[in-house]
């Protein structure tokens, strides 16, 4: 087994695609290929099969990201090439991609491209992982490209397990969340244990600027609730607001302030959905100074009152 040679990274031409695409438009959201992304609590895990969508856009995918979800490919005929932020990386069967959530990434395939592909909401699949296996965090976190040896027990286990995904995906037994979601965390327990035998793949050692933005976003993710303003995180990664800001469009597509606000409104979300805290007790552990003003953002970002929000996203539920 061993990840995939890096020798074709073509890191300033990748990045000229990138300052291309944030020149002209946001770099798009999907929630698969090219579908416009349905709200992240829509679905929490889907299954597909590489050329049923790639085949329309004649197997080029082009780079874009998903706010809230994370996909893995198991390619098990063909190859190509993948763009995962500023990397471009051969890909060719059998092998796994992990692309977390928030990675700006594109595929280049081959025709003869197959296998699997799983989008899951990530928030979800982190928290049962958090209970189960917290080492596994760091894996659900990184991108990666791993080529398997075909005689590997894991190329044996691997189809079973994404069949019995791909069975769940389509069914509407009770408890198929959290079927799907437990037998998609035993794909990723597998990616982490093929992770140990490598080498890690450095994507984002490769680049300073990536290096930075995920300090950025971790810092976001441990402070969100706090509010800081964009001063604060430039200072924490020696750079200038500006800078930060100008990081933040060009890798990520959106402004530092977005990447803040956008944290803050997806936990927001997921606990107007899974918990029963009221509005008010809700604003007070998102950091708000009341229920008012939380209630002025949410409507801001999302176009519903935190109530509507909830009434609407648990409806299908209630069905």
């Amino acid at each position: 087994m061993s990840v995939f040679d890096n020798s074709r990274q073509d890191p300033d031409n990748s990045r000229i695609i990138l300052e291309q695409l944030v020149a002209t438009r946001v770099i798009p959201n999907y929630a698969l290929y090219g579908d416009q992304a349905q709200p992240s609590w829509h679905n929490s895990f889907d299954f597909e099969w590489i050329p049923q969508r790639s085949r329309s856009y004649n197997w080029k995918i082009r780079p874009h990201k998903h706010d809230a979800f994370i996909q893995i490919l198991y390619l098990t005929q063909g190859g190509g090439e993948a763009l995962i932020d500023n990397a471009r990386l051969r890909m060719q069967a059998p092998c796994l991609v992990l692309i977390p959530a928030q990675s700006v990434h594109g595929f280049d395939f081959s025709p003869e491209v197959d296998g699997p592909v799983v989008t899951a909401a990530q928030r979800p699949l982190e928290s049962l992982a958090s209970v189960v296996m917290p080492e596994l965090l760091h894996t659900l976190r990184q991108p990666a490209v791993i080529a398997l040896d075909k005689t590997s027990d894991h190329v044996e286990v691997l189809m079973p397990l994404f069949l019995a995904i791909e069975r769940e995906a389509h069914s509407h037994a009770p408890g198929q969340m959290a079927m799907g979601l437990s037998l998609l965390t035993a794909v990723c327990v597998h990616i982490a244990r093929l992770g140990k035998a490598v080498e890690p793949l450095a994507l984002k050692v490769n680049s300073r600027k990536s290096q930075q933005i995920e300090k950025f976003r971790a810092m976001v993710d441990a402070d969100y609730k706090k509010h800081l303003p964009i001063a604060t995180y430039a200072d924490a990664l020696s750079i200038t607001p500006g800078q930060l800001s100008r990081l933040c469009r060009e890798v990520l597509g959106m402004s530092g302030l977005d990447v803040i606000n956008a944290r803050l409104i997806h936990e927001a979300q997921r606990e107007l959905i899974y918990t029963t805290a009221s509005i008010k007790q809700l604003a007070n552990i998102l950091g708000f100074s009341d229920e008012t003003y939380f209630g002025r953002f949410f409507r801001k970002h999302t176009g519903l009152s935190p109530r509507e929000f909830r009434a609407k996203a648990l409806e299908p539920m209630a069905g």
